[in-house]
């Protein structure tokens, strides 16, 4: 059970909408409540960025893994690279 208070102007504009669609006004907070709650889920962090997850990958899956030996040879590779020039 809830209790909702409403402004006059938005009390005035439930009852309109129900008496044109012709369902209870419950039915229409209910409908309501539902559309705000899947916008919710859809605005979270993890589907804003989904089609940014991934898209600049090295494609190497073991880099947390190995990454001081990756970025030692790195280094070593740009001193090769300087000191041949």
């Amino acid at each position: 059970m809830l209790t909702l208070r409403l402004s006059p102007d938005m009390e005035e504009k439930l009852n309109n909408i129900a008496e044109m669609l012709g369902i209870p006004k419950s039915e229409i907070v209910r409908k309501s409540l539902r559309a705000y709650f899947k916008q919710l889920e859809q605005n979270n962090a993890w589907t804003a960025g989904k089609s940014l997850f991934g898209k600049y990958s090295s494609g190497k899956s073991n880099l947390s893994e190995n990454r001081k030996a990756i970025l030692k040879q790195k280094l070593q590779d740009k001193r090769n690279a300087k000191n041949s020039d």
